[in-house]
């Protein structure tokens, strides 16, 4: 097995800003900008899969995502660099067994410096391709875990930790709780939107070989977020 490349985040397709933060044999982290859909969307438009084949590093077939982030979400992005090596990471996603952290700036902000949401969510609409959530009791669990780093005037960097995978459920569970994440167009206040939206994939620890240590992989702040975060107490981010 090939040793892994854990040397600095590299931009390795300029065309988007796309930077490498990990390699080895079976897998790759990617600095996914905000704003890049990872997957053909029915509004069509430029995805991360149509810049998949510069990172084939000398493999047969391009990588493939092995799990999602949102359009507008930045940050830490697990490919899978060959059909085993995806699904190893597919089950692992599944079950639940990669450790991930989000960095978001929140409006105002929770009265305790760490708690737990615990609030099912569902699909707000029958039709399979909306992708919008709401809390509801006989939705399907969703557990997420935060942790304030920061505050300042109208403003909290938050760390979250979703324990459950539901999709938006970062972003529903900070609106419920009366606190939604900064320029959240969907779930967010329409008038106080900001830079985009301030939720960026931070880290994850994901134990793919079982005889090694978890790789632990992090992602910079990335610039739309980076003034928010000095406002809150952010030293300089390496």
């Amino acid at each position: 097995m090939s040793p892994p490349d854990t040397a600095p985040k590299r931009t390795v397709d300029p065309e988007i800003g796309l930077s490498l933060l990990y390699r080895d044999a079976l897998m790759l982290v990617i600095d996914k900008p905000a704003g890049l859909p990872v997957h053909p969307g029915p509004k069509g438009g430029p995805t991360l899969t149509d810049h998949l084949d510069s990172l084939r590093f000398g493999l047969p077939r391009r990588p493939e995502a092995a799990h999602r982030l949102d359009r507008d979400t930045s940050g830490c992005l697990v490919l899978g660099r060959h059909a085993k090596a995806l699904a190893r990471l597919n089950r692992l996603f599944a079950d639940s067994k990669v450790d991930k952290s989000y960095w978001a700036l929140v409006e105002g902000g929770p009265s305790e410096t760490e708690g737990r949401i615990d609030l099912p969510l569902a699909r707000r609409s029958d039709d399979p391709r909306s992708w919008w959530m709401k809390t509801d009791p006989a939705g399907a669990p969703s557990l997420t875990l935060y942790r304030v780093l920061g505050r300042t005037e109208g403003l909290s960097w938050l760390e979250l930790k979703p324990v459950t995978g539901r999709t938006h459920q970062l972003r529903v569970h900070c609106a419920a709780m009366g606190w939604p994440i900064r320029g959240d167009a969907i779930y967010g206040q329409a008038d106080r939107q900001g830079p985009g939206l301030q939720l960026h994939a931070r880290s994850l620890s994901l134990p793919l070989y079982p005889k090694r240590d978890a790789i632990a992989v992090e992602a910079p702040a990335p610039a739309h977020m980076q003034a928010g975060l000095v406002a809150c107490g952010m030293r300089a981010d390496p």
